[in-house]
């Protein structure tokens, strides 16, 4: 017997190759950078295009991803922190060079968290850098000289784009003290002197999606929710002209990019929880529809030919990369996962409007009452999607149906829906999420007395609030890297996550104390019924160890039975062993407290 088939397909989803979409050197773009499987662990790689190999570039136990290259294809920039903790430095090697070659500290600043990187030509570097001591810093950097201090402001912002030919730079910013909803700024790279402000006002807020790739031209490409949605306008910078577009297509554009003569964008857009393509012709207007309709495209990018590549998958196949014809054009190193089910969809009706819903459940099951996971997702400004996902379909495997909830405070079905959660946060989620999980059970689907509530990051967060607020939904809690006492999280996040939290809440904690604590497991704990499995990184910069620990010796004292997971990684891990690791001790715990059906 062979050893893929001694292990079992839950696991062999895990562990087999991923490959993400190539990130192409502008001028030379038969030369792209690569995240990449390597010995079960992601890491950097460089490809070209015209041999089809993967040369893996880095070899760091807790993995690397978030690579680019120059505009040259040269240099292979990546990010070096520590352990996982997102804190570092941009550091660079030669294209093609492999784990052992000497990578260069590629800016010389200080250790800071990043946000965002502009590579333009003839060595110029924008970065984009934030710390608790002084908030947010723009540097540029230039052959021989010092680097300079571009932008600097307490609140959050990061480098947006740079412009083609190096003159400009678009930095998104949160002056107004917003960055859930953040303005646009764009400055001069020689002087740093504004050249173009862009404000929708309070709650809307702009994405720069990039500059057009002409040399001298000053469109830039902006996302926008005038009107309650996400769209796109075309803003020349030079002359002040906003040129909204009107696309005549349901549901909320998500990313958007040039076609390289400026003449076009590829537009991606998210309906009822899929993503689609369209090519938009800027002269005309005309709106075609680019590839299949089934599954979900993760993410895309234009080839200098015109051609599309895509990351693509659906609920019931693994990711690939592959033309628009679905020809896969690039495949990930080792075995290919084993396909899954695929999805229904579940609409319900709620206290703030119809929720949708992703339900999986086990081939041949129907009829049948099942244990059920609600699986919460994180952010919350993100949504679930019919996208392959290893975690599912493991449960799926194990006799359980799974239900994914897009809840108010997700993205994908309007701005009101996505910042609804701001009435009463946690609280206004959970409503929807318990909205779900009654459906499921009073149609049958789901066995009420075997529910598991589960989420990693802000699902982790709902899912500790939900098991205070709403215990006797339960039976089994799976909290993944959460917030678990609010007030203590604010004081130990990253910057940018306090500045996220002041947006959502509308004040820090000493400032608005009592929003803080309601929003907080740690309040409602007192009333945690059912077992509870916490996993937790060491070197989490979103969601504290202490925090988690402040949480855990409440369960301590009142005797609530639970296990702590901890591991030696930042907000998850990039390394398979580790995340067969954590799936097997969630499978494991759920089974061993689950009353008998």
């Amino acid at each position: 017997m062979s050893d893929d088939q001694q292990v079992p397909d839950w696991e062999r989803r895990f562990r087999a190759g991923y490959v993400g979409l190539p990130d192409w050197a502008r001028d030379a773009p038969d030369r792209a950078a690569v995240t990449a499987t390597a010995d079960g662990v992601l890491e950097v790689h460089s490809w070209s295009r015209a041999t089809g190999e993967l040369v893996r570039a880095t070899r760091r136990k807790e993995g690397t991803t978030g690579a680019t290259l120059d505009p040259a294809g040269e240099w292979l920039w990546w990010f070096d922190d520590g352990d996982g903790d997102e804190y570092g430095v941009w550091r660079r090697q030669p294209f093609g060079s492999g784990p052992d070659a000497q990578s260069d500290d590629a800016t010389g600043l200080a250790a800071a968290y990043p946000s965002g990187l502009a590579i333009g030509r003839d060595g110029l570097v924008v970065v984009g850098r934030s710390d608790d001591d002084y908030g947010a810093q723009i540097h540029v950097l230039t052959p021989g000289a010092p680097a300079r201090m571009l932008y600097e402001h307490e609140e959050d912002a990061g480098v947006a784009d740079l412009s083609e030919d190096g003159q400009l730079v678009a930095i998104s910013h949160s002056e107004h003290g917003d960055s859930r909803h953040p303005a646009l700024r764009v400055v001069r790279v020689l002087d740093g002197e504004a050249v173009g402000e862009l404000w929708d006002g309070p709650g809307k807020g702009l994405e720069a999606f990039g500059f057009a790739p002409v040399a001298g031209d000053t469109r830039l490409l902006v996302g926008h929710e005038r009107r309650g949605r996400a769209e796109l306008l075309v803003w020349d910078v030079a002359t002040g002209e906003q040129a909204e577009l009107a696309l005549d297509v349901e549901g909320e554009i998500s990313d958007a990019e040039w076609f390289l003569d400026g003449r076009a964008l590829l537009v991606a857009v998210d309906h009822d929880a899929r993503t689609r393509l369209y090519r938009y012709d800027l002269g005309g207007g005309g709106l075609e529809p680019l590839g299949g309709g089934d599954g979900s495209v993760r993410a895309a990018t234009v080839r200098p030919d015109g051609d599309v590549w895509t990351l693509w998958s659906s609920a019931a196949e693994p990711p690939s990369v592959r033309d628009l014809a679905g020809h896969i054009l690039l495949r990930a190193p080792g075995g290919t996962a084993p396909a899954s089910v695929p999805v229904e969809d579940v609409w319900v009706g709620g206290p703030g409007g119809r929720i949708h819903a992703l339900l999986r459940r086990p081939a041949g099951s129907r009829g049948r009452a099942l244990p059920l996971v609600v699986d919460v997702h994180g952010g919350p400004t993100h949504h679930d999607a019919d996208v392959f996902r290893a975690g599912p379909a493991a449960w799926v495997d194990h006799g359980f149906a799974v239900v994914q909830v897009n809840y108010r405070g997700s993205t994908g079905y309007g701005s009101a829906w996505r910042d609804a959660l701001e009435a009463r946060i946690g609280h206004v989620e959970l409503e929807d999420v318990v909205a779900v999980r009654d459906h499921l059970v009073a149609a049958g689907i789901a066995d009420g007395d075997r529910v598991v509530l589960a989420g990693a990051s802000w699902g982790g967060f709902l899912t500790l609030l939900g098991l205070g607020t709403y215990p006797d939904r339960w039976a089994v809690g799976l909290a993944g890297v959460p917030v678990a006492d609010y007030v203590a999280a604010y004081e130990d996040e990253m910057e940018g996550l306090k500045a996220f939290d002041r947006s959502l809440f509308g004040g820090s904690p000493d400032e608005v104390p009592e929003k803080y604590r309601d929003a907080s497991p740690i309040t409602f704990v007192d009333a945690v019924r059912a077992p509870v499995l916490i996993l937790a990184g060491e070197n989490d910069p979103r969601c504290p160890i202490r925090q988690i620990e402040n949480y855990v010796a409440v369960l301590e004292r009142r005797g609530i039975e639970h296990e702590v997971y901890r591991y030696d990684a930042g907000h998850g891990s990039l390394v398979d062993d580790e995340v067969v690791r954590q799936a097997r001790t969630e499978i494991d715990f759920a089974r061993r407290h689950l009353p008998e059906p």
